[in-house]
């Protein structure tokens, strides 16, 4: 089985190229999605978060909101939240990989954002980076609610550059340039590494 790595920055599209993959037939581990029902009421989190970081939990789930302003530019709580979530994460997301085994995927997505800058490459056998412009990138981030110039580059500040994770990365689907081209690429993504369980082609990392 190929376990391939899809992440990019904020902005870039990731989530429509995850869905894309999802067409394709192919099985997605959402690393997003999974934090999600972490902290959703009844979530394996909240009782842990509830205690490290006092007033953060309503209702029997984590106000994702509360918590982001607690976080956010504070590096110390930053690591301390990290610690909680990235373990029970990690489960589920091998879990998720027992399963696609036992059934004889040929090909599974880790859809991680922080892919690079938590050394998730290393747990797969390539890495697909969605990449646009940084002047799309930003008309798309801007549209949020909530959002500011100021908040995005901090942001960004706490990511690995766009060129970076370009150049790391096996494979690159440009989201830019329109939805076909991006689809066009994803293809042939899906098509080269379901390949590689026969060939045993893998590029080395």
């Amino acid at each position: 089985m190929v376990i391939l790595g899809l992440t990019g920055s904020i902005g870039m599209g990731k989530s429509a190229a995850a869905r894309a993959f999802r067409r394709l037939g192919v099985p997605i581990h959402d690393a997003d999605k999974a934090v999600h029902a972490l902290l959703a009421e009844g979530g394996q989190a909240v009782t842990a978060i509830g205690e490290a970081f006092p007033g953060v939990v309503r209702d029997g789930a984590v106000d994702r909101q509360a918590l982001a302003r607690r976080v956010f530019d504070d590096d110390e709580a930053l690591a301390r939240l990290e610690a909680l979530l990235h373990p029970l994460v990690r489960r589920a997301e091998q879990q998720f990989l027992k399963a696609a085994r036992a059934h004889g995927r040929p090909l599974v997505v880790l859809d991680i954002p922080l892919l690079f800058e938590t050394g998730g490459e290393n747990r797969c056998d390539a890495v697909a980076v969605v990449s646009a412009p940084a002047f799309v990138q930003a008309q798309r981030v801007l549209k949020r609610p909530g959002m500011t110039r100021e908040r995005l580059q901090s942001i960004l500040a706490r990511q690995m550059p766009d060129a970076e994770k370009r150049r790391r990365a096996d494979f690159v689907i440009p989201t830019g340039l329109g939805l076909d081209f991006s689809l066009r690429a994803i293809r042939e993504i899906v098509r080269v590494t379901r390949t590689w369980n026969t060939t045993g082609r893998r590029p080395s990392r």
